[in-house]
């Protein structure tokens, strides 16, 4: 069984991260205060923060400027797709559409990028062939 990660993130609005996390992704909510808000995020456990961010920064990849830090999970095929279209239908503005990166190479995969309201980074994905997850 894989181990649940944890994460906690700085937000600057729990209202705009309930928006996001609850409604809009659709991650139940766990426990919370007035300072932060537990969230099943796809079976790991992310926490939204209420604190000051740092200035972001970006690197090229596969002819893409990705954000850093970011965070995300890697989905089946399908769901992927389901997320994407949703997100898409609802009006998301992503940072890097839905694609296909690393086309016919190891390590082919489906990906997109958006923000959170408090402009953290954040990465969906799924690999065709699972096997492919660490490809070198």
């Amino acid at each position: 069984m894989l181990q649940p990660f944890h994460l906690a993130i700085p937000v600057d609005d729990l209202v705009a991260a309930r928006q996001f996390y609850g409604e809009l992704m659709g991650c139940d909510e766990g426990r919370s205060s007035e300072q932060w808000i537990d969230w099943n995020f796809f079976g790991h456990q992310l926490v939204t923060h209420v604190s000051p961010k740092a200035d972001e920064i970006h690197n090229p990849v596969d002819g893409q400027s990705v954000p850093v830090p970011h965070f995300g999970v890697v989905l089946g095929w399908d769901d992927w797709h389901s997320l994407a279209a949703r997100l898409e239908q609802a009006g998301c503005e992503f940072v890097i559409q839905p694609g296909i990166r690393f086309a016919g190479l190891p390590g082919e995969q489906a990906t997109f990028f958006l923000y959170d309201p408090a402009r953290n980074a954040l990465e969906f994905k799924a690999f065709r062939d699972m096997d492919q997850l660490f490809a070198t």
